[in-house]
């Protein structure tokens, strides 16, 4: 997010949900949920089809109108307006251009509906396709644009206008994974150039991780865990997001006891210790969750206390470039995934070969033991 230094950069507002609800039927699509979005923050709302992301941007659009609930921007109230009187920036995956338009045309379009003159519309199409690099494509139709290009168009035109904020649904999803990776960086650049307020939608992670100033999870309607890209992925707040931020290995167990800081937890016999402070579970029945890359291989052995340790037989090891990939069956039944960076000093492991699987405790997360994700068996 842009620090207090760049405030006078930032152009967009403060956007406050507070305690939205939607439904559709009898189906609940959006739960109670509350974000507040600092001026010129990148907030995405990250989660898998029907989780309730696309709803709550659009009660923000003005296409749906909340059951229960409040919105504000910069503290007008926008609840119940129509979206042509929020002055709000939209862009979504179908670019929803004029054909029959030029680029100018096009990008200008939200200016001449504001009644502008003709010079101040062509000097602030003209800026705005420098800041999108599309300099000299003013005169093409969009029929003559790639892909890429024509949503750089669809960005000009919703920025044209300085937007108090920026809403945007899934605006790579229609493109290649080689141009969607460059859009992304050139959509975080003008955000930050600009100072924008942007609230995004996606189901990519990888996308979330790479753009957002914060993340929000949602799932069933619920906003379950809201933060920047490093809290997400390090402390998850429940099994839900630690399963779809990023890879995460699963493990039943029973917590024994806790003591200096640390919990016990038995798990297929062996005991493995989490720090008290990695998740809300304290006794009875848990999942315990640790990333892949994480986890090392070693020949066997005590590692010392600072590391867990579960004996196993590697199953499976697929080569990936940059990495060895294995899956190991430890003692518990269980499947572990492992990611292991291939280095000079790094220590290949064969299918049959018998390994210890060893993590240090504090890269441990403990949650409830619940449906939510599948654990590894």
């Amino acid at each position: 997010m842009n620090s207090s230094s760049d405030a006078k950069a930032i152009i967009g507002a403060a956007l406050r949900v507070g305690g939205v609800s939607l439904s559709y039927g009898s189906v609940g699509a959006v739960r109670g949920v509350d974000l507040d979005v600092q001026p010129g923050e990148f907030i995405t709302l990250l989660g898998p089809s029907g989780s309730g992301k696309t709803s709550t941007l659009m009660m923000v659009a003005g296409f749906a109108y909340p059951d229960e609930g409040e919105i504000f921007l910069d503290g007008q109230e926008l609840t119940n307006l129509p979206p042509n009187e929020r002055g709000i920036g939209m862009v979504f995956q179908s670019y929803a251009l004029f054909p029959h338009m030029t680029v100018e045309q096009n990008v200008g379009f939200p200016l001449k509906m504001k009644k502008k003159s003709k010079g101040e519309i062509s000097a602030r199409v003209a800026e705005v396709l420098e800041v999108v690099n599309l300099q000299g494509y003013q005169d093409r139709f969009p029929g003559q644009l790639s892909g890429g290009q024509q949503q750089r168009v669809a960005l000009a035109r919703a920025i044209v206008f300085n937007p108090p904020l920026l809403l945007m649904d899934e605006p790579l999803g229609a493109l290649d994974k080689q141009l969607r990776l460059h859009l992304q960086v050139e959509i975080k650049r003008i955000q930050e150039s600009l100072g924008l307020t942007v609230l995004y939608v996606t189901h990519d992670q990888e996308e979330a991780l790479v753009m957002s100033d914060r993340i929000g999870v949602m799932d069933d309607g619920r906003l379950l865990q809201l933060g920047t890209p490093h809290e997400l992925y390090d402390n998850p707040a429940t099994e839900f997001v630690a399963s779809f931020i990023g890879e995460s290995n699963f493990l039943a167990g029973q917590v024994l006891q806790a003591d200096n800081g640390y919990m016990s937890v038995d798990v297929g016999g062996q005991s493995i210790l989490v720090p008290a402070s990695a998740g809300s579970a304290a006794i009875g029945q848990v999942v315990i969750a640790v990333r892949p890359e994480k986890i090392s291989l070693a020949p066997g052995g005590d590692l010392g206390g600072d590391m867990n340790l579960l004996l196993g037989v590697v199953s499976q090891r697929l080569f990936v470039g940059d990495a060895i990939r294995y899956k190991v069956d430890v003692l518990s039944g269980a499947s572990l995934d492992i990611k292991q960076q291939r280095t000079a000093t790094s220590r290949s492991c064969s299918v049959g070969e018998q390994v210890s699987v060893c993590w240090h405790k504090d890269d441990t997360r403990i949650f409830p033991q619940t449906a939510e994700a599948s654990l590894a068996n």
